[in-house]
């Protein structure tokens, strides 16, 4: 995990079968949900810095004033954009993820993993203070990219546990979208909003 400070919160929606995307990495227009919109958008808000692979963005009216750290096997380790000078390129098979921490101007605050599932698996590895799993429990999705790549051989409610992670609390958003706050006992939150989007 990472310094004290710094907290590593996830996000992401799934389908019932636990999909955040089709096949070809896009969201499917099922998981585009206004309640969970405004949910992402108001976390996002909080962040310091968002880690997503090459197909996932947040977008947003902010999202250009965040720290971005985008993954990516074309570098070798750990990388400045110089046309971009808030995004950050890293290859995890080259650089650790304290070289990215090095790199980024934060010494607190939330960093937000947003997908897709190769950097959700890994940082259930580097290790999640929170996450923060939507489930659009009208959506059925199938043949896409899961959240987690042990889908469908285990839920992402049981991959979370088996990471040390504990259902914290459960709310409706809307009829469409529950919400889930997954974290570690010793370290309470929250991120977590009792109303979307505030």
């Amino acid at each position: 995990m990472a310094p004290a400070p710094i907290r590593i919160f996830g996000y992401a929606i799934i389908s019932v079968e636990g999909i955040i995307a089709d096949a070809n990495g896009r969201m499917p227009v099922a998981l585009i949900i206004d309640s969970d919109h405004s949910f992402f958008q108001a976390s996002l808000a909080r962040a310091q810095a968002v880690v997503h692979g090459r197909n996932s963005a947040e977008g947003g009216p902010t999202a250009d004033q965040r720290h971005r750290v985008i993954l990516t096997n074309t570098i070798d380790a750990v990388s400045c954009v110089s046309s971009s000078p808030r995004v950050l390129l890293w290859n995890p098979n080259g650089g650790s993820f304290a070289q990215v921490l090095e790199s980024l101007p934060l010494e607190e605050g939330i960093i937000a993993i947003i997908g897709g599932t190769a950097v959700f698996d890994l940082f259930l590895t580097i290790g999640y203070d929170a996450f923060f799993l939507s489930r659009a429990v009208h959506a059925h999705v199938r043949g896409g990219r899961p959240v987690f790549s042990k889908i469908p051989g285990q839920s992402p409610q049981q991959i979370l546990t088996d990471h040390g992670l504990f259902l914290r609390r459960e709310q409706n958003l809307d009829d469409k979208v529950t919400l889930e706050e997954w974290t570690r006992e010793q370290n309470p939150l929250s991120g977590f909003s009792s109303k979307p989007g505030s």
